[in-house]
């Protein structure tokens, strides 16, 4: 995958990537809270850092509080539900950051570089534009399947494992010196992306939660119907819980979140 889906044009609410967030993304900051212990190793990833540029900012999840952040995000839809108390977004895209060279001493960007246009544009405007590390919260494509969804929802995550790069590829994009780090996802994890629900299967019953995780809406409705019927079939036998039901009481689940982190 290099990162470039060739979109020319942005959506009609300025989402600049595949997923439109100005149709599906109406209660994303419903599902898609921080998770603090992701919280916690963004942070500490970002180093002492007090000026912080965050890139796909969304709802602001994962924004440092206690820094002086600055966000881009272009979609209208998601920029209006930044809670109150936190900077504006401002509408831009990650490959045209509208910033001077070394204006930040750190930049993040959690769950989007897999919907930029061009994902080396974007890398090296974060690098450009930071004097310290850079910090990409995404997920290994070559991991996202091994999910049990995958056995409910294929092609969801054969979507979602298209449209993440390969996590050396960021890395190389980035430069400097670079480490993976993995992200363990906690059983009670608020954050709704796909693999928070590892050991809640039935919020997958919940449409606005599938809406929170945008693969979702690359396949086509009546087979995410089916494969949603297959899973409430299961749960109500109990042939999920016969094959997965010690997920339920498992602290914790490494699967395929990772942090790329670029020292400079």
């Amino acid at each position: 995958m290099d990162g470039s889906h060739g979109h020319a044009t942005r959506h009609a609410d300025g989402s600049a990537g595949d997923a439109d967030y100005g149709r599906i993304g109406h209660r994303y900051a419903s599902y898609r809270q921080p998770e603090p212990a992701i919280a916690a190793q963004i942070a500490a990833a970002l180093g002492p850092a007090a000026a912080v540029l965050n890139v796909g900012a969304g709802a602001g999840s994962y924004e440092p509080r206690e820094r002086a952040v600055t966000a881009v995000e272009p979609s209208a839809s998601m920029r209006a539900q930044r809670p109150a108390g936190i900077a504006a977004a401002i509408d831009a895209t990650a490959e045209h950051l509208p910033f001077p060279d070394k204006a930040f001493d750190a930049a993040m960007a959690t769950f989007t570089v897999h919907q930029w246009q061009d994902l080396g544009a974007g890398l090296r405007e974060m690098r450009r534009v930071t004097r310290g590390p850079v910090v990409i919260l995404s997920s290994d494509p070559e991991l996202v399947e091994a999910f049990w969804l995958a056995d409910y929802a294929p092609k969801v995550l054969a979507t979602e494992a298209k449209r993440y790069p390969r996590l050396d590829q960021i890395g190389q994009m980035l430069g400097g010196s670079v480490e993976t780090v993995p992200v363990a996802i906690p059983l009670t994890c608020r954050d709704g992306f796909n693999e928070a629900y590892y050991g809640r299967p039935e919020r997958f019953l919940d449409e606005g939660a599938r809406l929170a995780c945008s693969a979702w809406s690359f396949v086509d409705a009546a087979e995410n119907a089916t494969s949603i019927e297959r899973l409430r079939s299961d749960l109500a036998s109990g042939a999920w819980d016969a094959r997965h039901g010690s997920l339920r009481r498992q602290p914790s689940y490494h699967g395929s979140l990772r942090l790329v982190i670029s020292h400079g």
